[in-house]
Order: structure tokens, then sequence, then C-alpha cells
């Protein structure tokens, strides 16, 4: 975001605070509303892949109150899910979501996405990334397929939601597929934005939460920079304006938490992780 105005409505939930809410960037001194903040998995998915139970243990020590499990989870049996939502409800840890690849959300493979997420008490299916189209004729294939997850879903008790990779944010045939996303899916369809890719493709978050009230149930937490040299920052060593996001997302966004996820850094992933969530902290005010 590139000094945007702010709408009316989150305007006046920022001046309302007292103290004012800092320059962009810094930690907030106000606290704000308690949102969970939990952890993708895909952070630690080397750590993960060596010793589960020993990795979920260090997230939770860590002090997250949740995880979002990745592509992979698609491959558990029942009985191994069973295994896993023990170790999570003993380690006082949720499941709020699964990143679930396109490829599961056939008629063949999404009976099984849907009992292993039941077992896990996923909160949201998140497709990990829509399949990219060459036309917005393409993009309504999505949409489609991401209706059809909904309505599978919303009888259950569990949401259904999008999470943003770069393609969406981008011009195609003078519309963004993001904003026909959020037109044509149902209005009980979530969206779960990466902050990331979309900065990184110049987007801005603020607006889309702005324009789909309610919608915006959750975020993958990462700071981004205009200088593509930067790599691996943790939060806060970017240009994300950490202010005006907390406050559109909990004014208007309708989140239900937060997750944070790092693809790398100058730290080891689990020096990373604990960081992370220390950042968090100090720049949302809790």
């Amino acid at each position: 975001m590139t000094g945007r105005p702010l709408s009316r409505r989150t305007f006046l939930t920022l001046a309302g605070a007292a103290p004012l809410l800092p320059a962009l960037g810094r930690a907030a001194t106000t606290p704000r509303a308690r949102v969970p903040v939990g952890l993708e998995m895909y952070t630690l998915h080397k750590e993960e892949a060596a010793d589960r139970v020993a990795t979920l243990r260090a997230v939770a020590k860590m002090g997250y109150e949740g995880v979002e499990f990745w592509g992979p989870y698609f491959e558990w049996t029942p009985a191994y899910a069973k295994e896993v939502k023990a170790q999570l409800d003993a380690l006082g840890l949720a499941c709020f979501s699964t990143h679930t690849r396109a490829a599961y959300y056939t008629d063949e493979n999404f009976p099984h996405v849907i009992e292993l997420n039941q077992i896990l008490g996923s909160r949201y299916v998140v497709m990990d990334h829509a399949p990219e189209k060459p036309t917005l004729a393409g993009w309504r294939e999505n949409v489609a397929l991401l209706t059809k997850a909904y309505e599978r879903l919303r009888p259950l008790g569990i949401g259904a939601a999008l999470h943003n990779w770069t393609t969406e944010w981008r011009l195609l045939e003078g519309r963004r597929p993001i904003d026909l996303l959020a037109a044509e899916t149902p209005p009980g369809f979530a969206f779960q934005i990466d902050l990331g890719t979309c900065l990184g493709e110049g987007a801005d978050p603020v607006a889309f939460i702005e324009a789909n009230p309610g919608r915006v149930k959750s975020y993958h937490l990462k700071d981004s920079s205009k200088d593509k040299t930067k790599r691996g920052l943790l939060l806060g060593e970017g240009d994300a304006p950490w202010a005006h996001i907390f406050a559109a997302a909990e004014t208007v966004g309708g989140v239900e938490y937060y997750l944070v996820e790092q693809e790398g850094s100058r730290f080891t992933p689990l020096e990373t992780a604990k960081r992370s969530l220390e950042i968090f902290r100090r720049l949302h005010g809790t």
C-alpha cells in the first residue's frame, strides 16, 4: 500500500484510539482485539517431516494457539489424523484450517478432504491457490470449483476459503481475478490473504478488505519490500502497513485468526517461527 487514504470507517477506528496508532510498520501502542494466532506448518516443513510430534510440541511452547496444515496432509489416513488430533488436544493447539491443493477438489478426492478436516476439527478448508487461467472465462471455472466446495462444506459447519497467490492480483482482460472471485462466489465464501504475495504484486490489501466486508477470515502474515533484493524478511522489516492492515481486518474484514508463515529467514526455521510470534505481538499490541 503506497499512501492511499483510509476509508472513513477505518479512519474513524484509528482516530478513536488513544493514543493514536503509530506510523506504518511500527509496533502498536493501543491493545487490539484478541485474535488467535497460529502457525502455517510449511514454515517448519522439514522439522515436521522429521518429527511431527516434537515440532507441534515446539510450536505450542512458543505460544502459538493453533496451526494450519499444508498440502501433504491429504496423504494421511483417518487413523493417523485422529492421532494428530489427539496430539493437538494434548498440547492445547487448534487446527484452524488446512491448505488443500486444487487437485484434491475433485469428486474422487474431496470426500477424503472432508473426512480429514472433520477429524482435525478444522474451521476452514482453504484452497492453497486457484489454478492459473489465461482468460476470465477460465477463472470462472475456479469460481464453480470453489462454490461447489463451499456448498459441500457448509452443511458440515466447515468454511471454504481461497488463499491468494500472485496471479489473482494481476489485471487480466481489464479485471483482476481476485475481484472476479469475490464477486461471483457465494457471500459466505471466505478469503485468506497472503500478505507477502499481495504486497509483492503491488496490490492494496486494505482496499480488498474494505471492498469485501466480513469475508477475509484469515491472513498469512508476511512482510514485503519494494526492494526486491531483500528476501527472507521478518515481520516489521519490510513495507507492510501493519497498523492499517490490523485495523481493517478487525473492523470490517471479519478476521477469525492470523497465521504466521515464513518461507525462510537469516535464522533457523524454529528460531524464525519463535521470533515471528514475538514480533507479531509487538506489532499488534497484544
